[in-house]
């Protein structure tokens, strides 16, 4: 089965752009990149991939001057396929494994622009480590994340009732019983992830346990990848390092939490390859002066989470009897889930043509500390987003950020149905990564102040 993805509608147009680049996916290991170009193949009158992992002899068309005409033809012989410009797609898969095929690319563009490229692979960033120059203006760069909400929705047939539930907004709420049902699948998603393996099993399955299986061949096999990593670093530190990062998740990061004797350059050093592998979310704190938020940034503060939900709570050692049997509600509050999810959501709804960075506030004063989880641009403005444990409980910290910074507009989001509290906007959870079009939304027809 195919689950359709936002990254679709990147795929189709790049596909009809005619000054389209030779387009490089990335993204961690097993989030739908090969399975997203064989959809987009067939809309083309050939197809050809090259697995560079598999088939490890057809890296010596790379070899010698790259030639781009020259590679083509060797192509077409290897694989018995026409090759060409406007009627093939063209794909080199696990391209980390030939550099110098990824060193080919910008001549992609520069000797054969007509031609529809497309390559993928895992930890492709330790590889432009090594590269004095892979192409850059010359590539499209397009970042694949695991499942959204909204994605994983679809997937269960529930894709209509999400649509016709966006004709809500912040002063028409959504009737309970929609909001329950969507609570309802918002739980399952969090159980289950947003990897696609594991999602297609619960599709097939509607079992927990079945999509478990998956989560955890997944993770071993992110973990047998550490050893591929180009570094000194024994696996074990990765792992111990990795480990830390989901006792931490969405916490200030402790590096010395990671392994006892462990020197912090070392600790540091594991986590930003993690990161790097894009196992790990990072969120950095900033001050929230103004746009863009990565300009005035805290640097020692910053949190990390692991890049799924699933992976993350299988991790952990859900209880899978006994979380299934809480309500959806309490299922959403527990430890920092859904603070988890809300910053995730908000990295996958960016453009998938850009790295998108996740930012939040802290402020350490002496008995006044102060934290609101997201700050995003939203206007030309910032825009705080605080997540809350259940219907209730105090702002304080984000009515102190927006009195500091004069912050006129704020939203809250919870399990609590739409709603308005003066200048602040309560969004249910589950629409955390559409909240810039219901904002919209709302402006919409509202005079210019």
């Amino acid at each position: 089965m195919y689950i359709p993805r936002k990254i679709d509608a990147a795929l189709a147009e790049w596909k009809t752009d005619p000054g389209h680049k030779p387009l490089l996916l990335r993204g961690a290991r097993q989030t739908g990149k090969t399975t997203a170009v064989r959809h987009l193949a067939e809309g083309f009158d050939h197809y050809v991939e090259i697995n560079f992992e598999k088939n490890a002899s057809i890296r010596q068309a790379f070899d010698g001057d790259l030639d781009v005409r020259s590679i083509v033809a060797q192509i077409e012989v290897m694989t018995d396929t026409p090759v060409i410009p406007g009627r093939t797609l063209l794909f080199l898969d696990e391209i980390q494994e030939c550099p110098r095929a990824i060193s080919a690319l910008r001549f992609f563009q520069e000797d054969m622009q007509p031609l529809h490229v497309v390559a993928a692979g895992s930890l492709l960033e330790f590889v432009f480590g090594e590269l004095s120059d892979f192409g850059v203006g010359r590539i499209r760069n397009l970042f694949v994340h695991p499942l959204s909400f909204a994605e994983f929705a679809g997937a269960m047939g529930a894709g209509t009732a999400l649509a016709r539930a966006r004709k809500a907004g912040f002063g028409l709420p959504l009737p309970e019983i929609v909001h329950a049902k969507l609570l309802d699948l918002l739980k399952s998603f969090l159980i289950v992830g947003g990897m696609p393996a594991a999602v297609e099993q619960y599709v097939k399955t509607k079992s927990y346990l079945a999509a478990q299986r998956e989560q955890d061949d997944i993770l071993l096999a992110l973990k047998d990848d550490f050893a591929k990593y180009k570094t000194r670093l024994a696996p074990e530190v990765l792992r111990a390092t990795l480990a830390s990062a989901v006792r931490q998740t969405c916490s200030k990061f402790v590096y010395s939490d990671a392994l006892a004797g462990l020197a912090y350059a070392q600790s540091k050093h594991a986590t930003d390859l993690l990161e790097r592998a894009k196992l790990l979310v990072r969120a950095d704190c900033c001050n929230a002066n103004g746009i863009p938020l990565g300009g005035d940034l805290a640097p020692k503060s910053r949190k990390f989470m692991l890049l799924d939900t699933g992976l993350y709570l299988r991790e952990s050692g859900l209880d899978i009897p006994g979380w299934v049997a809480e309500p959806p509600e309490k299922f959403v509050n527990r430890g920092r889930l859904a603070e988890m999810f809300a910053g995730l959501e908000l990295k996958k709804a960016g453009s998938p043509f850009t790295d998108n960075r996740l930012f939040y506030w802290h402020r350490e004063a002496r008995d006044s500390n102060a934290e609101v989880d997201y700050v995003v641009a939203f206007g030309g403005r910032v825009l705080p987003i605080e997540v809350k444990s259940g219907r209730s409980g105090s702002m304080k910290s984000l009515r102190i950020l927006m009195a500091e910074k004069n912050l006129g507009l704020a939203i809250r989001t919870s399990e609590e149905n739409f709603g308005t509290l003066g200048d602040i906007r309560i969004l249910p959870l589950y629409f955390i990564g559409e909240h810039d079009t219901f904002l919209e939304k709302e402006s919409i027809g509202k005079p210019a102040k």
